[in-house]
């Protein structure tokens, strides 16, 4: 399929409005101590399992080897070879690694302690309604466990921690010593009908005010709840996904950057983040005493498809470690996890793992840009001891 003509937007504007955002952007003077639980929202980028638990899809192919194989051995229902960065950043911060909330309601995972969060990410979730694609013409949507479902199911927990805390002034001390992961969400509202569906980008453009909407939506209910720190991810650089390199290659060589990912694409990325990013901002205004913290996974990511080499990639910065073969080892009939895969030998030495999903040495990369490094806005800043990233 040729690759999609440009289009106009008007970045500069949007460019010098986010550096605007980003100066004056403070964190509350309100004294945090360590957290003592996260509570995940967002889809297979930090899906720790409830899809799996869930009865809608048992035949997904995260579901199969080798998934899983670098960290757990065998396959946990999260799209890798191993932790996402949800693990690693629960790992940070000496807290458990979060259990699947369908596993835990449908009582598959008795010995989970609440109190030290529960994840409700869903694979193929999505940040808006099944009601919106309906509309639109997209029934492709894999899971109807939207972020409004997930809000849902978070409500349905708060009694649980209730009971601990015997007091509603104790369920927000629960809440206000809590982080918050919220997302990634909403690259699925633009995935299913980008390559699935060929729709074009400029249609897709005219998504993005009501995925941002849902997503700040989200953050105003559990901030009602007693939410002090909220992290929201952004997107990732989809025009260096094999799966967009293999869908929309094109022999335009204009078409691509220096590391070899569509421009377009990653202009879309960038444009949903710049959304985002002053949403947030504007949050905050409302909220000053809520910390607000926006993850730059983009830039966290990008870095690792300029220079892979200097990170350990030394395979493929484009090609997927696991796959169907071509160009790009990326094939809609022969996924990850099928009988006819091709698997590489060593996934710490590749950034794709799938061809959607990246591996657990990419995951690494970014908890630790956001976590340690420069990618948080504003940065997440703790007066107790962390944890080194191991």
């Amino acid at each position: 399929m040729a690759a999609c003509p440009c289009f106009l937007w008007s970045l500069q504007q949007q460019w010098i409005e986010v550096f605007l955002v980003v100066l004056v952007v403070t964190i509350p003077k309100a004294t945090m101590g360590c957290y003592t639980s996260i509570f995940s929202f967002g889809d297979s980028l930090a899906d720790t399992g409830n899809l799996y638990y869930s009865s809608q899809d048992p035949t997904n192919n995260c579901f199969l080897h080798p998934f899983g194989e670098t960290y757990f051995q065998y396959p946990t229902g999260r799209c890798s070879d191993g932790r996402l960065v949800i693990d690693f950043v629960a790992e940070y911060f000496g807290i458990p690694l979060l259990k699947p909330y369908l596993g835990i309601k449908n009582g598959k995972l008795k010995d989970a302690n609440v109190e030290r969060g529960v994840n409700f990410a869903v694979a193929g979730s999505t940040a808006l309604g099944i009601e919106f694609f309906d509309k639109n013409g997209i029934h492709n949507v894999i899971t109807n466990d939207s972020l409004r479902i997930q809000l849902d199911w978070f409500k349905e927990l708060l009694p649980s921690l209730w009971n601990s805390s015997s007091t509603s002034a104790g369920l927000k001390s629960i809440l206000g010593s809590s982080l918050i992961f919220f997302g990634e969400i909403g690259g699925n509202d633009y995935n299913y009908p980008l390559f699935l569906q060929s729709k074009s980008v400029e249609e897709i453009m005219t998504y993005v005010p009501q995925v941002v909407g849902a997503i700040t939506s989200g953050i105003k209910e559990l901030i009602d709840l007693g939410a002090v720190t909220i992290v929201v991810p952004g997107y990732l650089p989809i025009g260096c996904s094999s799966t967009y390199l293999t869908i929309y290659t094109t022999i335009d060589e204009k078409e691509y950057d220096q590391a070899g990912c569509i421009k377009w694409l990653n202009k879309f990325s960038e444009y949903h983040n710049e959304q985002l990013q002053l949403a947030l901002h504007q949050l905050r205004e409302l909220h000053p005493h809520t910390n607000i913290i926006y993850a730059d996974y983009y830039n966290a990511a990008f870095p690792l498809y300029q220079d892979p080499d200097q990170f350990g990639f030394t395979g493929s910065a484009l090609k997927s470690c696991c796959g169907g073969g071509g160009s790009f080892n990326y094939n809609m009939s022969a996924l990850c996890g099928s009988s006819v895969r091709i698997a590489c030998d060593n996934p710490y030495h590749y950034i794709n793992w799938d061809g959607v999903h990246l591996t657990e040495a990419a995951y690494r990369w970014i908890a630790q840009g956001i976590l340690e490094g420069p990618y948080t806005i504003p940065h997440i800043t703790m007066p107790c001891l962390m944890q080194k990233m191991r």
